[in-house]
């Protein structure tokens, strides 16, 4: 009697735990590690906050474990699938696996998988915990790519192509909400077929057109002092986190007082918002530079891709990435994404006129679209996978696995 008095009190204890992780996860995706609270957490599921901290006695143990949860998924999976026997056969298991579990998610039938975006707002030793955890899932989704027919590809390529897949799995938790759960077999098979064959057409070649980096950046001298500005916070936002990118280490990276910060934008939000709004300005512009471009489409996708790919190693990169968004207010965030869609909603046109024409493969562009903006945007942490990657082989090494195909030679 004693022994199943104990095992139910362990089953009513990891329940309510699972209940916690659950509510939080969906916060933690919603508002970031900033804006989760343990009190929001305990309302969430008719708890006071003392009850939950019998559980977690910290926010950031909490949103390590809904973190540490989902990696842990994740882990399963990779294994999963890489017991496969050819890399395509991996590859379309991996998929299979993530978008079930993520329908199951949207029908409310498993739990969430929390975005990862956030890890570093965690403070260690959390944030090295998940980190090291997330790197484990690295290296086994890495041996994908580990068979005989794919010997050309060296450890490093390897590992650019394992953070594009990685990037697609998570980026698409932007754009899923636009199909029925009913359709996420069809998006599955569409998003495997893009990853396998790539846009180009057969016999296409890779050869970029140079885009001048520097009419990327901001023009006047005026226009520069802000851009230095921006720059500096993107790069420590990228880094650190919004949490992490204090307002005294931006106004420290730059020597310049807080006095000033607050000259350029009245808050931290407001910061974050106008770095967005800089990522957004430079990918519009090689997008228009690209159109300008004589030759197909082909060649137009092409160069964007491959100029902003170097670009987020240039003097002029990073990029702010999508992570950021986590920070943000709600109606701010909501904004920032249709920006973000309007940057991929003009891809797709520029890959169905390509397909119209001949030069690019038969595929579904509005995924294709979505599917490069994710891509792109990774590319500003390129850096800390392969960290002896150059500003000119970004192109070649992680932009064109995207487009030609990430098993394609």
């Amino acid at each position: 009697m004693v022994e199943r008095k104990g095992v139910r009190a362990t089953d009513r204890f990891r329940k309510k735990r699972d209940a916690i992780l659950d509510a939080s996860t969906v916060l933690l995706n919603q508002r970031g590690v900033k804006g989760l609270t343990l009190a929001d957490a305990a309302a969430a599921v008719g708890l006071s906050t003392t009850s939950v901290t019998y559980y977690f006695k910290r926010k950031d143990d909490l949103a390590a474990a809904c973190m540490m949860r989902g990696i842990g998924w994740l882990q399963e999976a990779a294994e999963t699938a890489v017991a496969e026997p050819t890399p395509a056969d991996r590859l379309h298991k991996l998929l299979e696996l993530y978008f079930e579990r993520v329908r199951l998610m949207a029908i409310g039938e498993g739990s969430p998988m929390p975005t990862l975006a956030d890890v570093r707002a965690l403070k260690d030793p959390h944030r090295a915990t998940v980190i090291e955890a997330f790197a484990k899932v690295f290296r086994k989704v890495r041996t994908l790519f580990e068979a005989p027919e794919l010997a050309w590809l060296n450890r490093g390529r390897r590992t650019a192509r394992t953070h594009m897949l990685l990037a697609q799995l998570f980026w698409s938790g932007a754009w899923l909400h636009k199909y029925d759960p009913e359709d996420y077999g069809r998006v599955r098979e569409r998003v495997f077929d893009i990853l396998v064959g790539g846009l180009a057409v057969e016999g296409a070649n890779w050869a970029p057109a140079p885009v001048p980096l520097a009419e990327l950046a901001a023009g006047d001298g005026a226009e520069m002092s802000r851009e230095t500005f921006l720059l500096a916070a993107t790069r420590l936002i990228n880094s650190r986190g919004y949490r992490g990118a204090s307002v005294n280490k931006i106004s420290e990276a730059l020597n310049v007082t807080k006095g000033s910060f607050y000259h350029h934008n009245d808050a931290k939000d407001d910061l974050v918002v106008a770095c967005f709004d800089r990522t957004f300005e430079v990918m519009r512009r090689v997008q228009r530079l690209a159109m300008a471009l004589e030759g197909d489409q082909w060649l137009r996708i092409s160069s964007a891709s491959a100029a902003l790919a170097e670009f987020q190693l240039s003097q002029y990169g990073p990029l702010l990435r999508v992570s950021a968004l986590s920070a943000l207010p709600e109606e701010i965030r909501i904004e920032q994404v249709a920006h973000s869609d309007r940057v991929s909603d003009r891809f797709a046109s520029m890959i169905s006129d390509g397909i119209v024409e001949g030069s690019i493969r038969p595929v579904d562009a509005a995924i294709a679209a979505q599917m490069l903006n994710a891509t792109l945007n990774a590319g500003s942490e390129l850096t800390f996978w392969l960290p002896d990657v150059t500003q000119k082989a970004a192109p070649a090494v992680f932009a064109r696995p995207q487009l030609m195909g990430i098993f394609a030679r």
